[in-house]
């Protein structure tokens, strides 16, 4: 009955796609494995369950990234009320930089490319800059949707200069790999295949318009109807947040929202810097999103206030209520990530990792190993939402047996690199997937329903190159 212990995450998972109710799919996927947790005594499983919630808050990562979401709410409505994004959005129309379709997606896959510090900042700054011009030409919610999330894991894995890059260094070094761990991980980079299809396959369909699926069809009712969203469906965002307009539009000016942006991106690195003791790729990422946006935040309530035209833009109690109204627009998005992060946690409890690895065995051609561990990559992550996670698990596991069986330990943690971002692309339960469903105001299950199709090709893409190098290695 060891299988047991995929039956959280798949129910979960199952049920958000078959009946797009998300919150209500997640609380049985985590019921179901606290209730297993407790010995099958489902009265257990409810106070346990309990537990586990509250405990989420209990891990100051977990807290500062609840805390950020609430935070960008604030930011993306200072920046609307200010002016800002319409100035910004008149004169890049004006300056012909984004006039087509094709034009406005190559902008979103460039700009989630440029922005690879921190994944949620990523997927922030393309749907926050991006949704404008979509939304003018009538494309879909769920297509920016895609560029926020292609853009946000697979570039921060393929330019690791971020905690991403940190997180897996360190797990090299405990693998005894301290005098070459970074040299490890750049080797790592070229075999890591779904990132790399990922990023050019976005870059493919932005520059040709080429799709198929549940994406074309909402490309279609975008642009036949006018419809960004489908009927009945609920944004991650909220309408009073995602629909508010300048309090002034003859003042705003577009520094009222580059300024803000520019401040964020800039205090991530500081952020990274002074968490890291001087060292980048050791500072924390968690706390480096909450320091940014809050100073985001406080940038913006402090160049509001400058007069102009002989009066105030927005004087800060009106700032600070329309950072409130922002923030409780995005409380949805917490409640998901507390329930995403409960079932993270009650399946690693579980064991669940350590038990799909124990299937592989040992009786197995060598040549089929990092095509092999590439999927359970991607099985772990997507079940669990979390690619580090994945990593953790699997780096242990995969390069002690590469250095056994003489397989290049590059190739062997491209395989483990490229399963791992498969999950935090694709699963609805990761973070950097609901904050992308956030950024661009789509549907959360409608994003997934989206990309899903797309994420699956490039998976068997990278799975065919995982044999191919397998082979010839």
């Amino acid at each position: 009955m060891d299988w047991i212990v995929l039956l959280p995450p798949l129910i979960a998972i199952g049920l958000a796609l078959l009946t797009r109710q998300v919150f209500l799919s997640l609380v049985a996927g985590l019921l179901v494995g606290t209730t297993i947790l407790a010995g099958g005594n489902p009265i257990g499983g409810l106070i346990q369950m309990a537990d586990v919630i509250v405990g989420v808050f209990g891990d100051q990562s977990n807290t500062k990234i609840l805390l950020f979401s609430l935070l960008v709410g604030g930011l993306i409505a200072l920046v609307q009320v200010s002016g800002g994004v319409s100035a910004f959005v008149q004169y890049v129309q004006k300056s012909g930089l984004a006039k087509t379709r094709r034009g406005v997606e190559c902008m979103a896959w460039f700009t989630g490319l440029l922005i690879f510090v921190e994944s949620s900042i990523t997927s922030l700054i393309v749907g926050t800059l991006s949704r404008p011009f979509f939304d003018r030409l009538q494309l879909p919610r769920e297509k920016l949707a895609y560029y926020c999330d292609a853009t946000s894991a697979p570039v921060c894995m393929q330019i690791p200069l971020n905690g991403w890059g940190a997180f897996v260094l360190g797990l090299l070094l405990v693998q005894g790999y301290e005098s070459n761990a970074v040299s490890t991980l750049i080797g790592a980079l070229a075999f890591n295949f779904f990132c790399i299809i990922a990023i050019l396959f976005a870059l493919f369909l932005a520059l040709t318009g080429w799709g198929f699926g549940s994406m074309r069809k909402a490309e279609i009712r975008a642009l036949s109807s006018g419809d960004l969203i489908r009927p009945g469906a609920k944004p991650m965002i909220a309408d009073e947040v995602a629909g508010l307009e300048p309090v002034k539009p003859s003042l705003g000016r577009i520094y009222d929202f580059l300024i803000p942006v520019a401040v964020m991106i800039m205090m991530i690195f500081v952020s990274l810097y002074v968490t890291g003791d001087g060292n980048l790729m050791e500072g924390s990422g968690s706390t480096a999103v909450l320091w940014a946006v809050s100073v985001a935040v406080l940038v913006g309530l402090i160049i509001y206030m400058i007069p102009r035209e002989g009066q105030m833009l927005l004087s800060p109690a009106k700032s600070t209520d329309y950072v409130i109204k922002g923030a409780s627009g995005l409380v949805g998005v917490v409640a998901l990530l507390v329930l995403a992060f409960a079932l993270g946690q009650v399946s690693r409890d579980l064991e669940m990792g350590p038990y799909i690895v124990s299937v592989l065995g040992e009786d197995i051609w060598t040549w089929w190993l990092p095509a092999m561990v590439f999927l359970i990559g991607c099985f772990v992550s997507f079940t669990l939402g979390s690619s580090w996670t994945c990593f953790a698990i699997l780096i242990p596991l995969a390069l002690p047996l590469a250095e056994g069986l003489e397989i290049p330990t590059s190739l062997m943690l491209g395989s483990v690199l490229s399963g791992g971002v498969f999950g935090d692309h694709a699963s609805p339960l990761s973070d950097t997937s609901i904050i992308s469903s956030m950024a661009s105001a789509c549907d959360h299950v409608d994003h997934v329903n989206t990309q899903l199709p797309y994420s699956l090709l490039i998976a068997a893409m990278a799975f065919v190159t995982f044999l191919v190098a397998g082979i010839l290695t």
